[in-house]
Order: structure tokens, then C-alpha cells, then sequence
């Protein structure tokens, strides 16, 4: 009997533990019985960025509001827990959709895909294996900041800007590409200094690495380093220096420092997601989307040191040429 009690006092145990992580979602879904459930795994660094997450969870919120779905969502803190959530989630069978945002997870939706192929997945900036059930997103993000490149580059006083990327990987790379290869654009003799945090929950490391820039000669940095990018903004009102902020409009964070910032929409490529699922209308495969179909592009919204016209003429200029083919931006560093 002592031995049942245990037994059942370590079930409920686990059954709170499970709940306490796989559980907030349906805290906060207030969808009828019957409501497409949606199941949510963000990148690392979670939310509370400012950036890539919490625009994600906008998307996910319009959802809920606009299509009656519940929800439930996890935060990992390591590339290996991405796995074991996304099983967690495809075994149950209780979810329409499950959602991974954020490139390092295509590994582990490309095995857990592969065990429930009936099950639904969509990969938010990145690609997964082609197969029906699992649709990939990613973005033209080099369109995008070879536009801020032209701005930054136009506004620095000194002849040198800075751009801090979370990882030296190739999606960060092609944001600075794009950023580069603007700046180059419209001033051939501009120095772009490159520095790496090497995780994009690391502020502090994202500040040391933005006061080097600013301290070498940069009067503009870029932060491309999701949570990791929130040090860049330290740094700059320290030194009383610009900064550029990325995927969600930044601005509003410090108007005096952060003059302009590059934007994707993350929330409109959940939404769009979630809405094809409860159509009826989701569809696996690849779509990468940049200028032309609107989901990316820049802002300047609510920045107290104003951007001169004359230079965001030239920047829509370049964005009418990218859309048009007549400018092809770079996707990769040389």
C-alpha cells in the first residue's frame, strides 16, 4: 500500500513537471473544445529578446485571437533539448502543427518528421527535408540589409561601420553580406569590422564585442545577434554612438541611439502558417520570401536622430532594383 502511494505521489510528480514545461500555452488559450491545437518550440535565447522570439509569439497570438486555436510553447536553453521536445509534442497527437523557430532546429525535425510523418511541421528561418509534411521559411535576409548597409553608410561620420552577428554561420554571414555589400553600394572606401558573439542569449559578451567597434572607430554598429544584440544597445548609449537594431522594430528601445532597424516578419510567417493549417491548405515544401513579397525590409519609426530623405530615396531606389533583378545581392561573405 506504502508502495502504491509512492508510486502514485511520484506519477502526479512528473504529470506537474511535464505541465510546468508543455503547459503555459493552454494556461493562456481561451479557443472553444475542438480548436486546432498548435505546439511551439522557440530558438534559443527565448523569449523576452525583443527580436526574433517575441515576434513569433505576435504571430502566435494573432492566431489564438484571429483563429481560435490553443496553443502550448517551450523554451530550450541547448541545441539538444530542440529533439526531445519536438517528439514530445509528435507523440502526444495532439497537435495540428508543430512549430520550431529557428534554423538549428531542422536536424531535429528532419528525425522526428521522419518517426511521425503524419505529423505537421513547419520550420521558421530554415530548411528542413523536403518531404508533405514539413514546410520550410526562410528569408532574403541579405535584400534587407543591403538597404540599412546603404543607410549606415550614408550616415556614418567616420568612414567605418560595425555589424555584431550571434554566430559565424551562414545565415548570419548572408545578413552581412547584404549589409557589406550596401555600404560598398554607395561608398567603395567604407570599412565594415565584423565581430561574433557566438550565442544569441549573451548580452554582455554582444556589449564587450560593440565597445571594441565603437572604440576602433565605428559610429554605427549593427546588431544581428538576436538576445546577444541587446548589449549593443548598452554599448551604444555608453559611447553615445548609433546602432542599427534587427527582425522587429527596435527603435522604441532607446530612439536616441537605435536610428533605424532592419525588419523581418516572423509573426506574419507563424500566422500565415498556422492559418494555411486550419484551411485545410498546409503544404510541405521550401518558400523563401524577401522584398518582393513584403516580409522583410526597414524601419526608421519612432528614431529621435532623424534619417535625411535624400538617403532613404536612395535606399527605396535599391529596393525597387532588387525587386526589379537589376541589383542581385550577395548571399555569402568572399
Amino acid at each position: 500500500m506504502k508502495r502504491m502511494r509512492v508510486g502514485l505521489l511520484l506519477a502526479a510528480l512528473l504529470s506537474a513537471a511535464l505541465f510546468s514545461v508543455y503547459g503555459r500555452g493552454n494556461r493562456e488559450a481561451a479557443a472553444a473544445s475542438g480548436a486546432k491545437k498548435v505546439a511551439v518550440i522557440f530558438g534559443l535565447g527565448g523569449l523576452g529578446d525583443k527580436s526574433f522570439n517575441d515576434d513569433g509569439m505576435t504571430g502566435l497570438r494573432r492566431a489564438q485571437a484571429e483563429l481560435g486555436i490553443e496553443f502550448q510553447y517551450v523554451e530550450p536553453k541547448e541545441i539538444a533539448e530542440f529533439e526531445g521536445h519536438h517528439r514530445f509534442f509528435a507523440r502526444s497527437r495532439e497537435y495540428d502543427l508543430i512549430v520550431g523557430i529557428g534554423f538549428d532546429q531542422a536536424d531535429a525535425i528532419n528525425v522526428v518528421a521522419a518517426e511521425f510523418p503524419s505529423q505537421q511541421f513547419v520550420l521558421i528561418d530554415g530548411e528542413a527535408n523536403e518531404t508533405p509534411s514539413v514546410a520550410s521559411i526562410s528569408f532574403r535576409d541579405n535584400e534587407k540589409t543591403y538597404l540599412i548597409g546603404i543607410i549606415a553608410a550614408l550616415t556614418s561620420k567616420t568612414g567605418r561601420i560595425g555589424v555584431v552577428g550571434g554566430m559565424d554561420i551562414p545565415l548570419i554571414n548572408s545578413f552581412i553580406a547584404g549589409y557589406r555589400a550596401g555600404a560598398l553600394s554607395v561608398n567603395p572606401n567604407i570599412q565594415v569590422d565584423i565581430r561574433y558573439v557566438g550565442a544569441w542569449n549573451d548580452a554582455n559578451t554582444g556589449k564587450e564585442l560593440a565597445m571594441s567597434l565603437y572604440n576602433s572607430g565605428a559610429d554605427i554598429v549593427y546588431a544581428a545577434a538576436g538576445g546577444s544584440g541587446l548589449g549593443v544597445f548598452s554599448a551604444a548609449a555608453d559611447v553615445n554612438k548609433l546602432a542599427i537594431g534587427a527582425d522587429v522594430n527596435q527603435i522604441p528601445l532607446d530612439p536616441d541611439h537605435i536610428f533605424l532597424s532592419s525588419i523581418r516578419r516572423v509573426d506574419n510567417a507563424v500566422f500565415n502558417e498556422i492559418e494555411k493549417m486550419v484551411k485545410g491548405e498546409f503544404k510541405g515544401g521550401r518558400a523563401v520570401p524577401g522584398l518582393k513579397e513584403g516580409v522583410v525590409g526597414y524601419t526608421v519609426e519612432g528614431a529621435k536622430v532623424i534619417t535625411p530623405q535624400n538617403i532613404i530615396n536612395q535606399a527605396e531606389q535599391a529596393k525597387q532594383d532588387i525587386i526589379s533583378g537589376k541589383i542581385i545581392v550577395p548571399s555569402a561573405l568572399n
